[in-house]
C-alpha cells in the first residue's frame, strides 16, 4: 500500500467534508432543476486529482462508481447550466445519462371538444389530439427562445409538436354553383327557388368500432370516446346547420338518451329505423319543421323471411316532405320533396344481397314520390352504399339499367378484386323471385296494376265459371246425401274443356313480366359530386377502411336526362324541378393520410359527411 503523506491526508479530510456536507446538497439541487452551483465539485475534484503521479487505485476503492461517474460528469461542463425559472421538478433517471425535455402545453379553445392531454404526452410524442375549434382559427403561438445544449456528445431530446392544424390539412371549401340567395331563401333568376341544405353522414355506431377494432388501431383511444366524438359531431351539426340531416349508423340507445335530445334542442324533427335482428344501430333522418312539414314516413326493411337473397339486417327511410314558403310571397306552391336513406350491406362478396336491398329501395321511393297524374315529385337518395363510382350498382342507380346476367357477385359494389378466386358466385335471371312482389322495373306489382281490372276480377261473371269447376263436379267428402238437394250432379256443358278455366285463370293472376337478366328504373337520378378532385388531380374519397381511400357514400337527386344519350360525362344531366347549387368539397387520400386516416380528432367518424344545397321551383296555382 503506497505511504500515507500530508496531501493524501488532506485530500481524504476533503473528501469526507464533502460526503458529508455537499452531497446530500448537490443532490437536492439538482432534482430541483439544473445544476446552478458547482463550485465545490470542480475544487473537490481538482484537488483530488491533483497528484496524478500517484497509484489511483485505493483512492478509487473509497469512491463508488456512481458518485466517480457523477464527478467526471460535472468535470467535463464547460459553462454551468442555466437557472429556468418555473421548470417542473425532473424525476431522477438510473444512470450518468441525463435528458431535460420541457414540457409545454397547448392552448385550448372555447367551444371545443376537450381531450385530456396528460396521458397522451406520457404514452405516445406523435399522436396528441389537438383539437381545434370549427368557427375559430388558432393564434399562432409564440416561439421559446432554445438555450444551448451544455452536454457535448449527448443526443437532445425535442419536445414533439403539441399541436396538429387539423383546420388546415382537413380544410374542405364550398363550392358554389349559383349566386346569395335573399333573406327569405328564395333566389331570383329564371324565376323564385326555394333553397335548402341536406347533408349525409355515416357517424360511426360505437357498438361497431368495439366490435371492429382492429381497424382502428392507428387512433388513439381518448378520441376514439363516445362522450368526445358525440360532443366532435354536434359540433359539426351546428356549424353547417343543415336543413335535413341523414344519419348512418345511428346506435339506439346514443339517439334515444343523447342524439334526438340534442337535435331537438337544435329545431329538428327526427325520425329513426333501427336494423332488424339483433343489431343495435340504423338510419335516421332528421328535418326542419321550420321548413319543411311531413307528408307521410316510411321505414324500409329489407329483411325477407325464407329468402336466402334476403336475410340481412339493413333498413332504409323514406320521408316525403313538403316545403313551406314564406307567407309574404302570397298564393304559391312548391312540389314535395321525397328524401331516401340507407346503409346498405357491406359484404364485398354479395352484390347480389346488394341489387335486391336496392330494389326495394327503389320500389318504395316510386311509390312514395308518385304523384296522380304517374310522375314523380323531386328525389334526393342519400347513404352509406358500400360501392365505389363506376360500379355496376353505381351505374345502376344513375343511368337507370342494368344488365347482370351472369356478373361475378363481387363486381357489382366494385369495393374489392376476387377474380383471382377459383369459385366465384354468378348472378342469375331472375335475381329476385315474382314473390317479393317487386317488378325488374323497381316497382310494386300493385302499383303495375290499375284498380278497375282488379275490380273486375271479382265480378259476377267471374264467379259463375266456378260452376262448372273441376272440384264442383266432385262430390265432397262426408255431405249429408239429401234427395232433391244433394244428390244431383253438375252436367258438363257439351265442348266445354277442363284446362280453359285454368288457362282463364292464369291471365287474371297478378302475374308480371320478367326481363331476362336486367333491372331498370324510371327515377332519373344523378350524383353531387362528380369524385374527381381536378385541383388535386385524385379522386375524392369519403373513408379509409384499412388506410385505403375510397367512396362509398352518395347524395343523389332527380335530374332530368339530357336530349343528349352520350353518358361519358357524370355531369351530362340538365336539372329539372331539383337544382343543385352547391357542395361541400370532399378530400383525397393524401391528405386524410397527413391527418393520420379516420377518425381523428378533429372528425370523429370514419366517414366524412356529405354536404348540398339544392333549390326547388316555386310556382303559381
Amino acid at each position: 500500500m503506497a505511504p500515507r503523506g500530508p496531501d493524501q491526508e488532506e485530500c481524504e479530510g476533503l473528501l469526507q467534508q464533502w460526503r458529508e456536507e455537499g452531497w446530500n446538497q448537490a443532490l437536492s439541487t439538482a432534482s430541483e432543476g439544473p445544476l446552478a452551483d458547482k463550485g465545490l465539485a470542480e475544487s473537490s475534484l481538482a484537488l483530488l486529482m491533483d497528484n496524478s503521479g500517484e497509484p489511483d487505485a485505493a483512492s478509487e476503492d473509497k469512491w463508488s462508481s456512481r458518485q466517480l461517474s457523477d464527478l467526471r460528469a460535472a468535470e467535463n461542463l464547460e459553462q454551468p447550466f442555466p437557472e429556468v425559472q418555473g421548470e417542473e421538478p425532473l424525476a431522477e433517471v438510473e444512470g450518468p445519462l441525463w435528458a431535460a425535455v420541457p414540457v409545454q402545453t397547448g392552448p385550448q379553445y372555447a367551444d371545443c371538444a376537450v381531450l385530456p392531454m396528460g396521458a397522451m404526452a406520457a404514452e405516445q410524442w406523435e399522436e396528441d389530439p389537438a383539437m381545434v375549434a370549427w368557427s375559430i382559427a388558432p393564434e399562432p403561438m409564440p416561439q421559446e427562445e432554445t438555450s444551448m445544449w451544455p452536454f457535448e456528445g449527448l443526443e437532445q431530446l425535442q419536445p414533439p409538436p403539441m399541436e396538429i392544424p387539423y383546420h388546415e390539412i382537413l380544410w374542405r371549401e364550398w363550392e358554389d354553383f349559383s349566386t346569395q340567395p335573399d333573406a327569405q331563401g328564395l333566389e331570383a333568376g329564371d324565376g323564385p327557388q326555394f333553397q335548402f341544405t341536406l347533408m349525409s353522414y355515416n357517424i360511426l355506431a360505437q357498438d361497431l368500432m368495439q366490435q371492429s377494432s382492429e381497424l382502428y388501431l392507428h387512433c388513439h383511444p381518448d378520441i376514439l370516446n363516445w362522450n368526445y366524438r358525440f360532443a366532435n359531431l354536434m359540433q359539426e351539426f351546428q356549424h353547417w346547420d343543415p336543413d335535413i340531416l341523414c344519419l348512418q349508423e345511428v346506435q339506439e340507445d346514443h339517439y334515444w338518451e343523447q342524439l334526438e335530445p340534442s337535435l331537438r334542442m337544435m329545431g329538428f324533427t327526427c325520425f329513426y329505423k333501427r336494423r332488424t335482428g339483433c343489431k343495435t344501430d340504423g338510419c335516421a333522418v332528421c328535418y326542419k319543421p321550420t321548413r319543411f312539414r311531413l307528408l307521410c314516413a316510411s321505414p324500409v326493411e329489407y329483411f325477407r323471411p325464407g329468402l336466402e337473397l334476403l336475410n340481412r339486417d339493413n333498413v332504409g327511410l323514406v320521408l316525403l316532405l313538403q316545403p313551406l314558403v314564406p307567407e309574404g310571397l302570397g298564393q304559391v306552391s312548391v312540389a314535395p320533396l321525397c328524401v331516401a336513406n340507407t346503409h346498405v350491406l357491406y359484404n364485398p362478396r354479395r352484390g347480389d344481397v346488394k341489387l335486391a336491398q336496392m330494389a326495394i329501395l327503389l320500389a318504395e321511393v316510386d311509390k312514395v314520390a308518385r304523384l296522380s297524374d304517374g310522375s314523380h315529385c323531386p328525389i334526393i337518395l342519400c347513404g352509406d352504399l358500400n360501392s365505389v363510382p363506376d360500379s355496376p350498382l353505381y351505374n345502376f342507380i344513375r343511368d337507370g339499367e342494368l344488365q347482370y346476367n351472369g356478373m361475378p357477385a363481387w363486381k357489382v359494389s366494385g369495393q374489392e378484386d376476387f377474380s383471382h378466386q377459383l369459385y366465384q358466385r354468378k348472378l342469375q335471371a331472375p335475381l329476385w323471385p315474382s314473390s317479393l312482389g317487386i317488378t325488374d322495373c323497381c316497382q310494386y306489382v300493385t302499383s303495375c296494376h290499375p284498380k278497375r281490372s282488379e275490380r273486375r276480377k271479382y265480378g259476377r261473371d267471374f264467379l259463375l265459371r266456378f260452376r262448372f269447376c273441376n272440384i264442383a263436379c266432385q262430390r265432397p267428402v262426408g255431405l249429408v246425401l239429401m234427395e232433391g238437394v244433394t244428390d244431383t250432379k253438375p252436367d258438363r256443358p257439351a265442348g266445354w274443356a277442363e284446362s280453359i278455366f285454368e288457362e282463364e285463370i292464369s291471365e287474371l293472376e297478378p302475374v308480371f313480366s320478367r326481363s331476362i337478366g336486367s333491372i331498370q328504373h324510371c327515377l332519373h337520378l344523378t350524383s353531387v359530386y362528380t369524385h374527381f378532385l381536378p385541383q388535386h388531380g385524385r379522386p375524392e374519397v369519403t373513408t379509409m377502411p384499412l388506410g385505403l381511400g375510397m367512396t362509398v357514400d352518395y347524395i343523389f337527386f332527380s335530374a332530368e336526362s339530357c336530349e343528349n344519350e352520350n353518358r361519358t360525362d357524370h355531369r351530362l344531366d340538365r336539372d329539372g324541378t331539383l337544382k343543385l347549387l352547391g357542395r361541400l368539397s370532399l378530400l383525397s387520400e393524401e391528405i386524410l393520410w397527413a391527418a393520420n386516416g379516420l377518425p381523428n380528432p378533429f372528425y370523429s367518424s370514419d366517414h366524412l359527411c356529405l354536404l348540398a344545397s339544392f333549390g326547388m321551383e316555386v310556382t303559381a296555382p
